[in-house]
């Protein structure tokens, strides 16, 4: 996964915009500092509009830096005020210099500079579904940040409680063109990250969290209620399930299609099947 740019933001300027970002400057206790929960607390990148805006909703205490174009100045207005209360450095800038702050030119006109987000740990995550009968949606290998903002967007929109990562490589993370997809919902979802996400779902079932799969070639989604606790599996964009996460499910589910076409985005098909699984609470509501 390509890593942002590494450039700070710039100090803390005047009203307008500065032309002159200056030199790289640390970020102070964003910078191998070490949080509450004992995780590392390196720094973040989140940029986009709702994306910015959501962390000052969920988690005000994460941010360590402020930028933003004026062409969205009314929109941060209140994020503006808070920086300016609680002394965090925020700054108008020119859209170039956000760029490269961001390292994309799709940062929305606002890049936040955070501490690193706290993931949920499984026994946690397990505790969370069990207690509030709640829903979840893993993601086995699904590596387009796209797809991945895209779910995670709609699993916050229905409600679902908690979002699971699997990865092979070593930390399995956001990247932040997935956070910025996710329009907020990365900051309204439990979070939690596996390595080996097969041992984490049996250990979910252990706990007596049904895990379902989602599988083309599987009985309909439509065929009978699924139930919860329940964490929903996503698999690879074309391979699917792996055979290990494939194995770690109690059922395996698809999406009758009527057409030509074999086969939906995986994004696509996670918001049909999430909604399904949290149909009695959209009934209700």
């Amino acid at each position: 996964m390509k890593r942002p740019d590494a450039k700070r933001m710039p100090p803390r300027g005047n009203a307008g915009p500065r032309r002159d970002a200056g030199p790289p400057r640390p970020s102070g206790p964003a910078s191998g500092a070490r949080r509450p929960d004992g995780q590392a607390g390196a720094a973040e990148r989140v940029f986009g509009l709702r994306a910015g805006l959501a962390v000052l909703d969920a988690r005000p205490k994460d941010i360590v830096r402020i930028g933003f174009t004026q062409d969205v100045r009314a929109e941060t207005a209140a994020l503006s005020a808070w920086a300016k209360a609680h002394r965090i450095p925020c700054d108008a800038l020119l859209d170039g210099e956000l760029e490269r702050i961001a390292g994309t030119p799709h940062h929305e006109g606002l890049v936040l500079e955070t501490r690193a987000r706290t993931w949920t740990p499984a026994a946690d995550l397990a505790s969370l579904l069990t207690r509030t009968q709640g829903a979840a949606v893993a993601l086995d290998r699904v590596r387009n940040p796209y797809n991945v903002g895209s779910i995670l967007r709609t699993a916050a929109f229905l409600g679902l409680d908690a979002a699971l990562l699997g990865s092979p490589a070593p930390h399995p993370a956001l990247s932040p063109d997935a956070v910025r997809v996710a329009e907020g919902g990365a900051e309204h979802l439990a979070l939690s990250r596996t390595t080996d996400l097969a041992d984490t779902l049996g250990r979910l079932r252990a706990r007596g969290v049904q895990v379902v799969g989602a599988d083309q070639h599987a009985r309909s989604v439509f065929a009978r209620p699924l139930g919860r606790p329940t964490v929903l599996v996503l698999g690879h964009e074309r391979e699917g399930l792996s055979e290990r996460v494939r194995g770690a499910c109690d059922a395996l589910v698809s999406i009758p299609g009527a057409g030509p076409v074999e086969s939906l985005n995986v994004g696509v098909a996670a918001g049909l099947l999430m909604a399904e699984l949290v149909r009695d609470r959209l009934m209700a509501r």
